[in-house]
C-alpha cells in the first residue's frame, strides 16, 4: 500500500492492526522464536556463535514491539498531536534488545524460554553488534533522549543517518590507534522497518533561477540538480512499560536511478554505476574527515541530507492529513536541532515552504522561527561549523540564496537595534567575511529558532556572556538552559542489575521511571549489612572487568585495586594527558619505594578522530607509559595503567558499575555537560572533577565533601593567561619536576626517539589552551585526598551510597520533562484510546 493508502486504512479502523496483542509468556515467546529461526530465516539447526538466534529473538521482541508501535501512532493521528522532529547527526543507542526486554517486562520470559533451548540469554545477547549511529557524548546523549520521551509519552521521532560503516572499529599496534571499518550491518539490523514508500529526494547542484507562477507571483525553482534518494529506516523505540513505541526514524542514501543501461552496455561498468555509488557515500561513514575538502564536502552533504528529508517527511505527513494549509503547522510542530550539525533545516525549511508550497516570504519566515530550537553542545568555537561560501553556492545555491536573504534581514534588525554599530554588525552577521567568506552556521540556527539552549548551568551561562553574548543581548528571552541527564533504565537498572536489586530491596522499584526516589538511598547510607552488600556488587562488577581486561588487554588487575576511570572520546581538553602525568607520579612515588600508595588501577578508554594528530599521539603516550608502568616488578600489585580499546556503549556498560573513580577533569569552560560523569555518579562512583560542565551540578547535588574538587575555575584561568608559564610551574614543583624529567629523559620512548616530543611540547607550551599544567598539582593533591577516603572502605562505601542518592536530577526523564514544559510543550500519547 502507498503511505496515503496506509492512513487512510487506519483513519477507516480496519482491523489491522486491532488484533489482540500477542501473549507476553515464556511459551509464547519460544514460539514465536522457533517460527521465526525456522521460517524467516529458515534455518534448521542453531550452530555456536550463531547470529539466528538472537535474530529470531529479536524478531519476536520486534512482532509485541510493532503492535504498540502501531497504536501509537493512530493515537498520534486520532488526536491530531503536536509532535518535535528531533533532528541529530548521531543516535549512540548501543545493543537494542536487552533494553526492548526491560521495557516489555520480557526478560524473564525471554531468558527461560533460551533455557528451554539449552542456551542463556546473555550469550545470545552478545551476538548483537553496537548500532554504528554515533561517536560519543552527542549521540548517546540523543538515544537517551528517546528513550525518556518515549516513557513519558511524549510525541517525539528522532531522525538521523543510518550510516553503513558507522565511526569505526579501534584497535592498539605499538601503542597506537589503527582504524578499522565497522561493518555493523554485515548480518542486517533486525530492528529496522524499511519503508520505501516514503522516500524523499534530495538535491545537490544546479542552480536557482526566477519566474512567473500562473498566479503572477514571482518564484524561484532549483534547477539542473544531481538528486539522491533519502530511504526511511524505522527504529521501534520503546517506553518503559507504558504500551507507547517512538520511532527513530534513520534516513540511508541512493541513487534515483541503480545505473546507466546505455553506458553499461557500451562496456563502461564502473561509469554505469557511479551515480548511484556517489549518492550512497552520504550514508557510508559517520563523519568524514574534515580537514580535507572532499571530507568537509561530504560533511555538508550528510547534513543537508538528513535536514531535507526530516523537513520533506514532515511536510509530506502534514499535508496528507491536513493537505496544503498550513495555518496551525507551527502549533503542531516543532524541530529540536541537536547541536549545529542540522542547522542548515532553517534554511531549508524556508525552501521548501517557498518553493514547493508557495507560501511567501514572511509567512514562511514566521512558521520556521515558531518551529526551529536549537541546543547547543560545545564551548569550543571551532566546533561551532563553518562552511565556505565557494562550497555552498556549489553545492546548495538554492539554500546559499536564502541564507544571503536572511543575513540582510537579520542585519537590518540589528543595525536599527544598534544604529552605526559596525564592528557589532560584523560580529553576528552570519557570513563571516575574510579572504574566502563563510557561513557560520551556529548563527544561522540562533537567528532561525525560538529557543537555544545550553546543556549544563554553566555551560548555559557561559554561551550567554561569551560565545553567543551579542545573541543574547538581543534576544534574551529566547535562551535557557536544559541540564542533560542519562536514562536509568540503561544505565542502572540493565545495565547493573545486582546494585538495583540491593535498591530495590530498600526503596522499592519506581526509581526506575522517578530517579528522585534514590534519595530514599540516604537513610541507609551508614548501614552496615547495606554497605558490605553495596561493596560485594561493587566487588562483584569490579570482577567482571578485570576478566575482559585479562582478556583484551592482556593485563591482570586485582579487583581489590580501586579502578580509576576515564573513558570518553580523546581531546586535549578532556585533558588525558593530566591523568597520564598522575599516573608518572604515581609510579615516580613507587620506583623511590614508597609503599603508602593506594593499589590503583587507571582505566583510560576512548577513540580518536582520524584526522585529529594531536588526540592520536595522547593514545600512543598512554600505552607507551602504561608499557613501562605495567612491566615492572615495583608496581605489580599497587599501579596499572589500561588503554582500553575500541571504547563503546556497551563497554560503557561493563564499566560504569565497576568504577570506583570518575575522572571528569576538563580544564574549566570547555566542556558542555558531560554525561559519563552522570552515568558513574548512578552506579555510585565518586567524581574527581574540575568547576566543568555538569560537574558544578553534581557536586552541588552531593555535597561538596563528597565531591573531590580541584584546579582553577573559568575566571582563574582568564587571569592566568596573559602570564602562563607551565617551564616555571613544573621547575617549582618538585614531584612535578620528576615527572617531567622522567618524560624528557625518554624513559617512556626509550627505543622511540622523539616520539612523546609533541605530548612535552604541549605540556610546555604557554599558549597551551587547556592549561595542562597549571592544574598539576591541584589534580596531585585532590589524587591524594581520595587516598586517604579509599583507605577507610566504611567511609568510602558511605559517600558511594549519598552520590547514587543524589543522582536523580541527571535523569533524562527530568530533563525531557524540562524541554517539554518551557520549549515543546507536548501533549502525552495515550495510546490505549486508540
Amino acid at each position: 500500500m502507498t503511505a496515503t493508502s496506509d492512513t487512510h486504512a487506519s483513519r477507516q479502523g480496519f482491523n489491522l492492526i486491532q488484533t489482540p496483542n500477542l501473549e507476553m509468556s515464556t511459551d509464547a515467546i519460544l514460539e514465536d522464536l522457533t517460527h521465526h529461526f525456522s521460517r524467516t530465516l529458515g534455518r534448521r539447526a542453531v550452530r555456536t556463535k550463531s547470529p539466528f538466534i538472537y535474530q529470531a529473538l529479536v524478531y519476536a521482541v520486534r512482532d509485541r514491539l510493532i503492535e504498540r508501535w502501531n497504536r501509537t501512532n493512530v493515537a498520534m493521528e486520532r488526536d491530531d498531536s503536536r509532535r518535535v522532529g528531533y533532528m541529530s547527526l548521531e543516535f549512540l543507542m548501543g545493543r537494542l534488545l536487552n533494553n526492548a526486554l526491560l521495557n516489555l517486562e520480557l526478560s524473564d520470559a525471554a531468558s527461560e524460554a533460551l533455557e528451554r533451548l539449552g542456551m542463556h540469554l546473555e550469550d545470545v545477547a552478545d551476538c548483537e553488534h553496537d548500532a554504528g549511529l554515533g561517536n560519543g557524548g552527542l549521540g548517546r546523549l540523543a538515544a537517551c533522549f528517546l528513550d525518556s520521551c518515549a516513557t513519558l509519552k511524549l510525541p517525539v521521532v528522532g531522525y538521523g543517518i543510518r550510516y553503513q560503516y558507522g565511526m569505526f572499529h579501534q584497535h592498539i599496534e605499538d601503542g597506537r590507534q589503527i582504524e578499522e571499518p565497522d561493518m555493523w550491518l554485515r548480518h542486517g539490523f533486525p530492528w529496522e522497518i524499511e519503508r520505501i514508500e516514503l522516500a524523499q529526494t534530495i538535491r545537490f547542484g544546479g542552480f536557482s533561477d526566477s519566474y512567473t507562477d500562473h498566479h503572477g507571483n514571482l518564484r524561484v525553482r532549483w534547477r539542473g540538480t544531481h538528486d539522491v534518494l533519502a530511504i526511511p529506516h524505522d527504529v521501534p523505540i520503546p517506553g518503559y512499560r507504558n504500551e507507547v513505541v517512538n520511532t527513530l526514524r534513520l534516513w540511508s542514501a541512493s541513487g534515483t536511478s541503480e545505473f546507466d543501461l546505455e553506458e553499461f552496455n557500451a562496456g563502461d561498468y564502473a561509469d554505469a554505476v557511479a551515480a548511484k555509488n556517489a549518492a550512497e557515500n552520504i550514508t557510508m561513514v559517520l563523519y568524514p574527515n574534515a580537514t580535507t575538502e572532499t571530507g568537509r564536502e561530504l560533511r555538508l552533504r550528510q547534513q543537508y541530507f538528513l535536514a531535507s528529508a526530516s523537513l520533506q517527511d514532515t511536510l509530506r505527513d502534514w499535508c496528507e492529513r491536513h493537505g496544503r494549509n498550513f495555518d496551525d503547522f507551527a502549533a503542531k510542530n516543532c524541530f529540536q536541532l541537536n547541536d549545529t550539525h542540522p542547522a542548515v533545516a532553517v534554511a531549508e525549511l524556508m525552501r521548501l515552504l517557498m518553493d514547493e508550497y508557495h507560501l511567501g516570504w514572511d509567512e514562511a519566515w514566521e512558521i520556521t522561527c515558531r518551529t526551529m530550537a536549537y541546543t547547543n553542545h560545545t564551548l569550543l568555537p571551532e566546533a561551532l561549523e563553518k562552511w565556505s561560501v565557494s562550497l555552498f553556492g556549489r553545492l546548495l545555491p538554492r539554500i546559499l540564496d536564502i541564507i544571503y536573504e536572511i543575513n540582510a534581514r537579520f542585519i537590518g534588525e540589528v543595525g536599527q537595534r544598534w544604529p552605526g554599530d559596525e564592528q557589532r554588525i560584523a560580529r553576528m552577521s552570519l557570513i563571516e567575511e575574510g579572504p574566502e567568506p563563510m557561513v557560520r552556521m551556529a548563527y544561522l540556527a540562533i537567528v532561525g529558532s525560538f529557543s537555544i539552549n545550553g546543556v549544563a548551568a554553566l555551560h548555559s551561562e557561559l554561551l550567554q556572556q561569551g560565545l553567543f553574548r551579542d545573541f543574547f543581548e538581543l534576544w534574551p528571552e529566547r535562551f535557557n538552559n536544559k541540564t542533560n541527564g542519562v536514562t536509568q533504565r540503561r544505565w542502572l537498572a540493565a545495565c547493573n542489575p545486582d546494585l538495583a536489586r540491593l535498591i530495590t530491596g530498600k526503596i522499592g522499584s519506581n526509581w526506575v521511571v522517578n530517579l528522585d526516589e534514590l534519595e530514599g538511598l540516604r537513610a541507609h547510607a551508614d548501614d552496615q549489612a547495606f554497605q558490605t552488600s553495596w561493596r560485594n556488587i561493587k566487588y562483584a562488577n569490579k570482577s567482571r572487568l578485570a576478566k575482559v581486561i585479562h582478556k583484551r588487554c592482556h593485563q591482570s588487575i586485582d579487583p581489590a585495586m580501586m579502578f580509576d576511570v576515564q573513558v570518553k572520546r580523546i581531546h586535549e581538553y578532556k585533558r588525558q594527558i593530566l591523568n597520564v602525568l598522575h599516573a608518572i607520579h604515581l609510579y615516580d612515588r613507587i620506583m623511590r619505594g614508597d609503599n603508602d600508595v593506594v593499589p590503583r588501577a587507571i582505566i583510560i578508554g576512548g577513540k580518536a578522530a582520524p584526522g585529529y594528530v594531536m588526540a592520536k599521539n595522547v593514545i600512543k603516550f598512554i600505552n607507551n607509559v602504561a608499557r613501562v608502568i605495567n612491566r615492572s616488578s615495583l608496581t605489580k600489585d599497587k599501579l596499572r595503567l589500561v588503554f582500553f580499546p575500541d571504547y563503546n556503549v556497551t563497554a560503557m556498560e561493563l564499566i560504569c558499575p565497576a568504577a570506583d573513580l570518575s575522572e571528569q577533569i576538563s580544564t574549566a569552560g570547555k566542556e558542555a555537560s558531560g554525561t559519563g560523569n552522570m552515568k558513574f555518579m548512578m552506579n555510585g562512583a565518586l567524581t574527581i572533577g574540575t568547576l566543568d560542565g555538569a560537574n558544578v551540578e553534581i557536586r552541588e547535588a552531593v555535597g561538596e565533601e563528597h565531591f573531590f574538587l580541584f584546579g582553577l575555575t573559568v575566571d582563574e584561568i582568564a587571569t592566568r593567561r596573559a602570564s602562563y608559564d607551565p617551564s616555571s610551574i613544573i621547575a617549582a614543583d618538585q614531584d612535578f619536576s620528576r615527572v617531567m624529567k622522567l618524560l624528557e629523559s625518554s624513559h617512556f620512548n626509550q627505543f622511540e626517539p622523539g616520539v612523546l616530543d609533541p605530548i612535552i611540547q604541549s605540556i610546555r607550551n604557554p599558549h597551551d589552551e587547556w592549561m595542562t599544567a597549571a592544574d598539576f598539582r591541584s589534580f596531585v593533591d585532590a589524587q591524594s585526598r581520595v587516598e586517604a577516603v579509599y583507605k577507610d572502605p566504611q567511609e568510602w562505601t558511605r559517600k558511594s551510597i549519598l552520590n547514587t542518592a543524589a543522582s536523580g536530577r541527571f535523569s533524562t526523564d527530568r530533563t525531557m520533562r524540562d524541554y517539554n514544559n518551557d520549549i515543546w510543550q507536548l501533549t502525552p500519547i495515550d495510546p490505549d484510546r486508540a
